[in-house]
């Protein structure tokens, strides 16, 4: 029996890169996969979820929209009945200098990678059974120290670490853990586009030797979405190779 037999996990921001990978582990543990996106569907997870012998189906929304928040989760409720993992992994990350930073900047990258986290756990709570459930929310090791140009990024994910704490406190006499990841640059589409000094100079800095590939992170979310974490929440786990 797969340590996911039976589940129903949601995955937000899943048709590409570390999402698509978080998507595709869950379900080769045995859950059934909701591949959320905001534009492009997730059919190639799904797919490729389908060809191992997984279940999964696409839903698209905007995970910063409130409206948007609740008809999708309606739809992933109708489909599949209920919730027992969400994974919030939506998010962007725009680099800009303080001198060139704006409210509209400000604004969307807290829409996106800090209120999607508050409206997809609002709505899915009441879809998990009495049991509990597992939120995993991805953050990053930037929180730690961030990088030049980043830092709307990096405070929007530090409020993610503060609420993955806060909310595990709340909810935990419900039996729902609430976890985050925190990784590095990891070998995205999202990353393609940096230097390629850049890329080598992070590779000597971290102690295992190389950059993140979406699955090392999908691996540790897998974990923290499992039972084998059940003695574990209110946590932000470095998934970064000891690179901070």
């Amino acid at each position: 029996m797969k340590r996911l037999d039976q589940k129903i996990a949601v995955v937000t921001g899943s048709s590409r890169g570390i999402g698509a990978a978080i998507a595709r582990r869950l379900a080769a543990d045995g859950a059934t996969v909701a591949v959320v996106s905001r534009q492009a569907p997730g059919d190639a997870v799904v797919a490729d979820i389908e060809r191992a012998g997984g279940r999964a189906a696409a839903f698209t929304g905007d995970v910063s929209d409130a409206a948007s928040v609740a008809a999708l989760v309606r739809g992933i409720v109708d489909r599949f009945g209920r919730i027992d993992v969400l994974v919030n992994n939506a998010g962007i990350a725009e680099y800009r200098s303080v001198g060139e930073l704006d409210r509209a900047h400000f604004d969307t990258q807290f829409a996106v990678n800090t209120w999607s986290v508050v409206a997809m756990t609002q709505a899915a709570l009441p879809h998990f059974p009495k049991t509990g459930g597992h939120v995993v929310n991805v953050s990053t090791s930037l929180v730690h120290s961030p990088g030049t140009g980043l830092s709307v990024y990096t405070a929007s994910k530090a409020a993610v670490d503060a609420l993955t704490r806060a909310f595990a406190e709340e909810l935990g006499p419900r039996g729902i853990r609430v976890n985050a990841v925190a990784p590095h640059i990891t070998r995205t589409d999202m990353t393609a586009d940096l230097p390629p000094d850049v890329l080598a100079d992070e590779q000597a800095r971290t102690p295992l030797g190389r950059l993140a590939e979406p699955e090392d992170v999908a691996d540790a979310v897998a974990f923290l979405a499992s039972n084998d974490a059940r003695w574990v929440t209110g946590r932000s786990l470095l998934t970064d190779g000891g690179r901070m």
